[in-house]
């Protein structure tokens, strides 16, 4: 029989969540609030920036708050997809093929320097993200569940890398920027830092079962017509805005449905608001577009179109 949960209770473990990995992760609440947030939509996370920001120890301290099994996969430009997915090998003592399973089989895979791997590589993941499994020989394996991905670039370093192709930044419902701390935060993390590793006091706050009812309980959460409607409208202009080449894909819309309901779960409601859906936008949206001067994924300029599209339309009365 499945977990069920109540809103109540998923508000609590949400920001309990969310305050576990920040006491490790120190100075970016946002940033782990929007990460949390990706993993109960049932999304994927993309994170770009410097090295030497935190974007490992994010990843590992909230597989350890869950207690899930976590894998890091390091790109470079030699990296087969079958070192991510596994590889079929003949073994002789039984006569018989054996399916040997690659990091790929695990609750959180960090991919780490994503664009440093060729195309071929990089797509080993489209099918892993979308559907949860994958297929190797012709044979299709499930992936453990709850699948979660958290992908970073190096946005600076950009010599011998390889972009990843816009069916791939679409698979990501949210990408994000850590950027630096503040002078606070960093003495913050020096002391805490001096002695014992950041992950040493990250606690168990849920386990996988739980996780997963959280996950069917974001997809409860009520969204009126309307809503639907205001998502569909959004969605809709950034595909005939004269500064958008190509807008947001059905799969966005989709992930703004599912980001909005997993806000307004935070908050401990039972339904979604306008103002949530608002919100969403402005993460789920931008790393989707291509702005119509050829800018691929040009992101403070996607986020300012996005910005301004909203304004343009009409909130529904709920």
């Amino acid at each position: 029989m499945k977990q069920e949960i109540e809103t109540g209770r998923a508000a609590e473990l949400v920001h309990k969540l969310i305050a576990n990995v920040a006491g490790a992760f120190v100075g970016k609440n946002d940033v782990v609030q929007r990460t949390v947030l990706t993993l109960i939509s049932g999304g994927h996370a993309l994170l770009e920036d410097v090295p030497g920001v935190g974007k490992t120890l994010l990843a590992r301290a909230l597989a350890k708050s869950i207690s899930a099994d976590f894998k890091r996969v390091q790109f470079t430009a030699d990296l087969l997809p079958s070192d991510v997915t596994g590889v079929t090998t003949f073994n002789q003592e039984r006569h018989d093929f054996v399916f040997r399973p690659g990091p790929i089989f695990a609750n959180i895979l960090l991919c780490d320097e994503i664009n440093r791997a060729n195309p071929r590589t990089q797509s080993s993941l489209l099918e892993a993200m979308e559907e949860g499994n994958v297929t190797v020989d012709g044979v299709p394996y499930a992936l453990p569940a709850p699948f979660f991905v958290i992908a970073t670039q190096n946005p600076v370093e950009l010599e011998g890398t390889y972009p990843l192709p816009f069916a791939q930044m679409d698979r990501f419902m949210c990408r994000l920027s850590i950027g630096y701390m503040d002078r606070n935060a960093e003495m913050q993390m020096l002391r805490l830092q001096q002695s014992a590793s950041p992950l040493a006091n990250v606690a168990k706050v849920m386990d996988l079962t739980t996780l997963s009812a959280m996950q069917r309980r974001v997809r409860q959460v009520r969204i009126e017509e309307s809503l639907v409607g205001y998502i569909v409208d959004i969605i809709q202009t950034t595909r005939r805005s004269d500064a958008i080449e190509y807008g947001a894909s059905p799969r966005g819309s989709l992930d703004l449905q599912a980001y909005s309901q997993a806000l307004a779960l935070a908050a401990g409601r039972e339904f979604v608001l306008p103002d949530d859906i608002k919100l969403s936008a402005k993460y789920i949206l931008p790393h989707r577009l291509i702005v119509r001067r050829g800018a691929h994924n040009a992101a403070p300029e996607s986020e300012a179109i996005i910005e301004q599209l909203l304004g343009t339309v009409a909130v529904p009365t709920v």
